[in-house]
């Protein structure tokens, strides 16, 4: 199991953005010499943020009990945080009460996905949860990733499949930043759902199973899963540049339907046509 606690990951996020960054990288004087720690020194952040050096050590170390927006907002420009970044970054420093936790419980797809990966005959796509489980996927996402229904269920994960399956790394032609962006996604929603038991113990297989999971997650990555491109090797349609979109429902930010498309008329629409038509007449 792995304790995905919002002090200690606020402590951790933290620490690793102000490593990132070094003093011309904020306009700071840099006076030589060696420096004891990475990047900027928790005086200049705070000087950049506008807060006493005690205030943002306190903070960092998961100790400031409410802080302001404001507060958070100017650590985030200081820190030149992206805006998937600033959010969580809020979110660990002002977390939610606690409800009481519940018995943990699988995603199930959502109806009205189901009914749109219906639809899509001639589009890989898949319906993903909050912790990239796999809870649904057509036939055009079988031929180009292979038989998720082959799989047992606890397994239908993408993230356990890019770290843990050997395969995935003949699969994406850019296996390294494919499987970082997994652990971003995972990040952001660690923050989300700090409670989540199922969650925790998935983080806790792959840190035990993937060093370099265990590296990537100690960097503390955090991004959502938008949109974006993905080159694929496959064995039998060769290379695929493709794009994906991942549409969510406006009530539920939980799941969401993942496509990958070609461009018309490229060689990989032509490559994704042929491997279409071979998986309906296998």
């Amino acid at each position: 199991m792995h304790d995905v606690n919002p002090s200690s990951a606020l402590s951790e996020f933290l620490r690793t953005r102000r490593a990132g960054l070094r003093p011309e990288d904020v306009d700071l004087p840099d006076y030589g010499g060696r420096r004891r720690v990475a990047g900027l020194r928790r005086e200049e952040l705070a000087h950049l943020a506008g807060v006493s050096v005690d205030y943002y050590t306190r903070l960092e170390q998961g100790r400031v009990g409410n802080p302001s927006d404001a507060v958070l907002d100017a650590v985030a420009r200081a820190l030149r945080l992206a805006p998937d970044e600033s959010g969580h970054l809020h979110r660990l420093a002002r977390p939610t009460p606690r409800p009481r936790r519940r018995p943990a419980v699988r995603q199930q797809p959502r109806p009205s996905l189901l009914h749109l990966l219906e639809q899509l005959h001639h589009t890989p796509a898949v319906v993903m949860g909050h912790r990239m489980d796999i809870l649904a996927w057509n036939r055009a996402a079988v031929a180009l990733f292979g038989d998720y229904g082959a799989l047992p269920v606890e397994d239908r994960n993408i993230a356990r499949i890019t770290f843990l399956d050997p395969a995935s790394r003949e699969l994406y032609a850019d296996w390294a930043g494919c499987a970082r962006e997994n652990v971003a996604f995972l990040h952001l929603e660690a923050g989300r759902r700090p409670d989540d038991p199922l969650l925790a113990e998935l983080v806790g297989r792959l840190c035990l199973g993937s060093e370099e999971f265990r590296q990537m997650w100690a960097d503390h990555p955090v991004a959502d899963k938008t949109s974006g491109r993905k080159s694929f090797r496959h064995p039998l349609a060769g290379t695929l540049d493709l794009a994906y979109d991942t549409l969510r429902p406006a009530d539920d930010s939980g799941q969401a339907l993942v496509t990958y498309t070609a461009d018309p008329g490229s060689a990989s629409d032509d490559g994704l046509r042929v491997l279409l038509s071979w998986a309906a007449s296998g």
